[in-house]
């Protein structure tokens, strides 16, 4: 449809690039094409080269998954090479080659950036996240997901540095203990929503610490935290209002004597009440669930 548009507001290309490219072009035409359109665009003449060179150097916004299954590591640092205003960075595609090498100069030079996408990049190392933590005061929102290049000496330079990080995905970033998570939460306050998936070695010192640190967190993942156990969800309970959904599946130590303080309070969790997950259970084995009197 915007190309379309493009193609009705004149009847040649001539004509089209005679309108003000910054403050027509790049603001309101070209911002709705997708960016793999905008690249094969560039071929079409010198002068839409430089028109989409012009909209790139511009651009606040980068997801690799626009461009396809896979990006090459040369377009990579060809489409970045210009940009010093991006806002937000999403490169999960990239997993394949993208190093440190790649990463730090765009990272470098570009000093707005409030939300970064780096799930399962896992070429980068503890480098990458020093760089954002110092070229990046302004982040809010990250994803290291899978990224197991993450310790706790970068973690806590994070920490010192992002003092406004809202949303954090540490999913699967096995390094990291509670002495690390303790100290992101005592200097990341504002955090409403942390991931610490699939992480056996986060405890109930951790949850607690997040609770009494974190009084604007609304979503919470522990699933397959091993070591977290009901007095740090009960801790959770009473220190977070705001809690919105609690992920403890595979928590073997938790129980429905804490989890059912939260549950009354409406806040999501993603395992059963007892009664119901017996019933399922039931009819898994039997093939049908039996009537049962809920008033008895």
């Amino acid at each position: 449809a915007p190309w379309r548009l493009m193609m009705s507001l004149t009847p040649s290309r001539e004509c089209l690039l005679d309108l003000p490219w910054e403050d027509i072009l790049v603001p309101h035409i070209l911002c709705h094409l997708p960016l793999q359109q905008l690249l094969s665009l560039q071929r079409v003449s010198k002068s839409f080269q430089s028109l989409i060179q012009l909209y790139l150097a511009n651009m606040r916004c980068f997801d690799s998954s626009q461009i396809g299954p896979a990006i090459p590591r040369a377009a990579f640092i060809n489409l970045l090479k210009d940009n010093e205003v991006l806002q937000q960075l999403a490169l999960q595609n990239c997993s394949d080659w993208l190093t440190d090498r790649e990463l730090l100069p765009v990272i470098g030079q570009n000093h707005h950036l409030h939300q970064i996408q780096l799930k399962g990049c896992v070429q980068l190392s503890r480098h990458a996240l020093v760089a954002i933590s110092l070229s990046c005061p302004n982040l809010r929102r990250l994803s290291l997901a899978h990224c197991e290049w993450v310790d706790s000496l970068s973690l806590r330079s994070l920490a010192d540095h992002c003092k406004v990080l809202e949303a954090l995905d540490l999913t699967a970033c096995r390094q990291l203990k509670d002495e690390a998570i303790c100290y992101l939460v005592q200097k990341c306050s504002r955090l409403k929503s942390l991931s610490l998936a699939v992480n056996a070695n986060v405890g109930d010192v951790a949850v607690e610490e997040i609770a009494k640190c974190c009084p604007e967190l609304e979503h919470l993942d522990l699933t397959g935290c091993l070591r977290v156990k009901n007095d740090s969800i009960r801790v959770l309970a009473e220190y977070c209002p705001k809690l919105r959904s609690l992920k403890v599946k595979h928590c073997h130590n938790v129980a429905e004597s804490s989890l059912s303080i939260l549950r009354s309070r409406g806040v999501e969790l993603d395992v059963e009440p007892p009664l119901q997950r017996a019933l399922v259970l039931l009819q898994d084995v039997v093939g049908f669930a039996p009537f049962i009197n809920l008033q008895i």
